[in-house]
């Protein structure tokens, strides 16, 4: 290639990345926002995710998104979440998975498997969007947020279905996060039952640490413990969903089947994490960073959210993250119950 060519070339790109800084910084400050909220009264107890979606969506519904912005917030819901989800396998172990032990791993499995195709099921016959509903079932069995801006990746649902599903799993999380406690209290679990129950079913990381440590460091650890074991299962339903699309697309056969590969990422930090290579002292950093990615990523979220969209959805989106919520409560602490797990 000649030298004019080359010149030629880099005036292109360079536009292009130049381009992307609004966006980019627009992003990050409101994740930085969502971070500093957590040190006021009431603002600790929801995630800098949720925040940060939340900020996203008041800056695009009341003042609008700047034009300019358009190719950074792009960016920020491709190349930034995917990065921040395969970090985010640096936070989990396999040895969590042993510390769990094979009765409440199994507890676990089955609670997410039951809930994911309970609420697939009840969103066909409610008449929910499809895509919608993967979303909310994602979100509820797994890891909230996390789970359904991940999922959303093979999903490929509108902005305003993501923002509904996040939203569903931050209401209800929150209510597990305020009652299970008391009803913990009520039926005199033991700590470990106690724990596993938080981690089984509450939607958020942040919720099941808010509500297992109400019981003791015991029931905290353990409840810790058992939703890192529960987020490792979204590497293989997002490989599942991707491969689903896939032989769908197949059939029809038009369009790219969407192949998460950066799930294997993920996978990839999981297996780095159990290596005991990485020293303790920089997990608060890598923690850290990899918050404020998936932050950046759901503040883009937000600034493509047009509520008049989101509150067309209707209520019947909302009862079945509802019903969902109640589900995955009941049934995990029938099936803890009656395993005698954690007892």
């Amino acid at each position: 290639m000649t030298d004019a060519a080359l010149s030629e070339t880099d005036l292109r790109v360079e536009p292009q990345q130049r381009a992307l800084w609004p966006g980019l910084l627009l992003a990050a400050a409101i994740a930085a926002a969502a971070f500093a909220l957590r040190h006021l009264p009431f603002f600790g107890l929801l995630s800098p995710l949720i925040l940060a979606i939340l900020i996203g969506m008041a800056i695009r519904n009341l003042a609008g998104t700047p034009a300019a912005a358009g190719p950074g917030i792009a960016f920020s819901l491709k190349r930034i979440l995917r990065a921040g989800i395969v970090l985010l396998g640096l936070q989990l172990t396999l040895f969590q998975v042993v510390a769990v032990g094979w009765t409440g791993v199994g507890i676990i499995v089955a609670t997410v498997a039951a809930t994911f195709v309970f609420t697939k099921w009840l969103g066909a016959r409610l008449g929910v969007d499809a895509r919608l509903t993967e979303l909310i079932a994602a979100g509820t069995s797994i890891c909230g947020a996390s789970a359904v801006i991940a999922t959303n990746t093979v999903t490929r649902g509108s902005d305003e279905d993501v923002a509904y599903a996040v939203a569903c799993v931050t209401v209800f999380g929150s209510l597990s996060m305020l009652l299970i406690p008391l009803a913990g209290s009520a039926l005199h679990l033991a700590p470990h039952a106690y724990g596993l129950w938080t981690g089984a079913s509450i939607h958020e990381v942040a919720q099941v640490v808010a509500a297992a440590f109400q019981h003791g460091d015991e029931a905290g650890q353990f409840g810790t413990i058992a939703k890192l074991t529960r987020v490792m299962l979204l590497a293989p339903m997002v490989l599942s969903l991707g491969f689903i699309a896939s032989r769908r697309k197949g059939d029809a056969g038009s369009g790219a089947a969407p192949v998460p590969w950066f799930v294997l990422g993920f996978v990839a930090m999981v297996g780095v994490a159990s290596t005991g290579w990485l020293p303790t002292t920089l997990m608060p950093w890598t923690n850290g960073f990899t918050s404020f990615l998936l932050a950046m990523a759901l503040a883009a979220m937000g600034l493509e959210t047009d509520i008049r969209k989101l509150a067309a959805e209707g209520i019947r989106p909302a009862l079945l993250g509802a019903t969902a919520w109640l589900f995955i409560v009941g049934l995990s602490l029938t099936l803890i119950l009656a395993t005698g797990a954690g007892a």
